[in-house]
């Protein structure tokens, strides 16, 4: 057996996947889940004592692994430069001798990113290739490594159902550049373009994050857009955002001329996030409008480059959903499909199918095709875990209902009970898409202010998505686009928004999650029994965690988050656990 193991060894969001000799994906998760440690910034995307255990279960017996990495471990020659005078070594990073790079952000963020990418790639694999050697000391080992953008277009293209389509990747940094653009055709990515320079849409929304008063190293772009729609365009703001960065076919810069005296006065506009709604809506709405007009610039240069109706969407902007759903619309796209782990996470896996490529397409073979990449591909909750819990507690109500367990949680929720769902496989990427997710009722406007305040602990602007049923979403979306990994905003029908008031954000949207039975047949179950007792065809839906936490991991994390938070029930496979009823 041959298996080939793929690494997302970016300093944030470390992953992990396993594809078999058929090019079948057998696991992909990302690294922090097991860490319990929101992003994993500067770990290793395999822990030592994690991937013993990954590959007794996943990897039996093999004769030949490949190790595959989504960073060239030849290095740019600027990087290179900077390393060699000691920029990138901690007393180098304030150095006040090197020119300031054309970038939104300052020379010490530009420089500690690539020190930290840099210790990332030099010592990639390294915990793997010593489990491999103890538990499989006859097994062949061989490695690749692929640039960092090809393999976010290899994850956006193989998990599609396209067998050709016009391939984006937008994202911060690559090797060279921030961009980079893609013609898939039968299993091969033909290279259109690919940016050069510090011009960089990633770096850019980092940059509002930023000015909005939150923390892009903690991820909270998603801040950005669930407060957007609390403010207005600013026509100053604007003006000085586009003086900062421009779009022209492919080629996205920072304009020299005026970029530093811009970005000063933009700092000057900045508020803190305790002054979020009232002060910083403005910068997070003009942010994301022309955000949206120069992402719709590229996607109409590619579009009509291409002559494709099909878009393949990757790199970290494709988890803007706010935008995601506008796609259609503004360009001349009619299938846009955008992959469960868009970011860095996610190239884990399109480095493992690169190299598995790069051994069977010249032989004619190529990565199986014809349906969408079911998401749910990573860590199981153990029979052994759920055991101890039931020998072991003293203190919560559990019972056994495998028969019925899907009809007993939706009246709890119809009853507006707050239900953590645990069910088979973690889902790969950000999002909880009924494996890993927090429940509620979606007809009570309170719920949404609840979950923040008791369960989440964030702020009171964070909206919540629907999980709807495919067969009604047309009633409740008009311009319903489907959308499987909750990756697109819709506006909900203006006559329906008081009937779903807790998914329903101030502008009268919705990130959306389609659920059909073939995708997710337990999850589907779940939300029809609560169509026939309530009429709504929808749930409230979001990830099962606290806020500065990644998603559960194992029954004990889910369990320490149940216990410490206004969390009703908590339903693990078939068991359904509920804290006792005082008085």
């Amino acid at each position: 057996m041959k298996y080939y193991i793929g690494l997302s060894i970016t300093y944030h969001d470390p992953a992990l996947a396993i594809v078999d000799a058929q090019g079948n994906v057998l696991y992909a998760e990302a690294t922090e889940r097991y860490l319990q440690n929101k992003r994993a910034l500067n770990c290793p995307a395999d822990p030592l004592l994690w991937i013993r255990a990954l590959l007794e279960r996943y990897c039996p017996d093999p004769e030949e692994i490949v190790i595959a990495s989504n960073w060239r471990r030849k290095r740019p020659l600027y990087e290179n430069v900077i390393a060699a005078l000691g920029g990138l070594r901690a007393p180098g990073l304030l150095n006040t001798g090197i020119k300031k790079l054309r970038s939104p952000l300052r020379n010490y963020q530009l420089h500690h990113m690539i020190a930290c990418q840099r210790n990332q790639i030099a010592s990639a694999g390294l915990n793997l290739v010593r489990s491999i050697a103890e538990q499989y000391p006859d097994c062949s080992l061989s490695f690749a490594d692929f640039h960092h953008h090809r393999s976010h277009a290899a994850t956006a293209c193989y998990a599609s159902p396209f067998s050709d389509a016009a391939c984006a990747v937008i994202d911060s940094f690559g090797e060279r550049g921030s961009m980079a653009f893609y013609h898939y055709r039968e299993g091969r990515l033909n290279c259109l373009y690919e940016a050069r320079g510090t011009g960089s849409l990633g770096f850019y929304y980092m940059k509002i994050t930023e000015l909005c008063g939150f923390d892009w190293l903690q991820g909270e772009e998603w801040k950005v857009m669930g407060l957007a729609p609390y403010g207005k365009l600013d026509q100053k703001l604007y003006d000085l955002l586009q003086e900062t960065i421009s779009v022209q076919g492919f080629a996205c810069r920072h304009r020299s001329r005026n970029l530093f005296a811009s970005i000063a006065k933009l700092e000057k506009c900045k508020r803190r996030q305790r002054d979020a709604i009232a002060l910083a809506g403005d910068m997070a709405f003009t942010g994301q409008y022309f955000f949206s007009e120069l992402m719709t610039r590229l996607l109409q240069h590619l579009q009509q480059t291409t002559g494709s109706r099909n878009l393949a969407l990757g790199g970290g902007c494709a988890l803007n959903s706010a935008y995601n759903g506008q796609i259609r619309g503004r360009t001349g796209f009619d299938s846009i499909f955008i992959p469960s782990a868009p970011a860095d996470d996610g190239t884990a896996l399109g480095a493992a199918w690169l190299a598995w490529n790069q051994d069977h397409l010249s032989a004619g073979a190529g990565i199986p095709q014809g349906s969408l990449l079911i998401p749910y591909l990573g860590s199981t909750i153990s029979d052994a875990a759920i055991d101890r819990l039931l020998r072991h507690h003293r203190s919560l109500d559990v019972r056994h209902l495998p028969d019925s367990i899907c009809q007993t949680t939706a009246q709890l929720l119809a009853e507006g009970r707050l239900v953590g769902w645990l069910q088979g496989r973690a889902e790969y990427g950000p999002r909880a898409l009924g494996n890993r997710s927090i429940l509620a009722d979606p007809r009570r406007a309170e719920t949404k202010d609840k979950i923040n305040a008791t369960i989440k602990f964030r702020e009171e602007f964070r909206p919540f998505a629907p999980s709807v049923l495919h067969d009604y979403a047309g009633r409740f979306f008009p311009d319903y686009q489907e959308s499987p990994y909750m990756d697109k905003t819709l506006c909900i029908d203006a006559a329906l928004q008081e009937q779903v008031a807790a998914v329903c954000h101030v502008d009268g949207t919705a990130r959306l999650q389609t659920v059909k039975r073939e995708w997710n047949p337990r999850f589907h179950q779940l939300l029809d029994s609560f169509y026939r007792i309530t009429g709504v065809p929808m749930l409230l839906n979001t990830s099962f965690n606290v806020m500065g936490k990644p998603l559960v991991h194992s029954l004990e994390d889910a369990l320490a988050v149940f216990l410490t938070s206004g969390l009703d029930d908590l339903v693990v496979n078939d068991y359904l656990l509920s804290k006792p009823r005082h008085g």
